[in-house]
């Protein structure tokens, strides 16, 4: 995983900003590959944290109801 993704809001703003891209007259066919290798790094990314982050919850919720 690319060490250069900071946070899930990082992330987001940077798939944001691809799919903004790829959608403009702007995009040049070469660059595809690249977009397309980089939303697969940040999806992966996002994947990761949100299931973390779920697994974080529901052991705090088990933490409540086991008091």
């Amino acid at each position: 995983m690319d060490s250069s993704i900071k946070s899930y809001s990082e992330a987001v703003e940077e798939l944001e900003n691809i799919v903004t891209m790829l959608q403009s007259d702007k995009c040049k066919i070469d660059e595809l590959k690249g977009y397309a290798q980089r939303s697969v790094e940040l999806i992966k990314f996002c994947k990761t944290h949100l299931t973390q982050t779920d697994e974080e919850v529901k052991k705090l919720l088990e933490s409540i109801d086991g008091e």
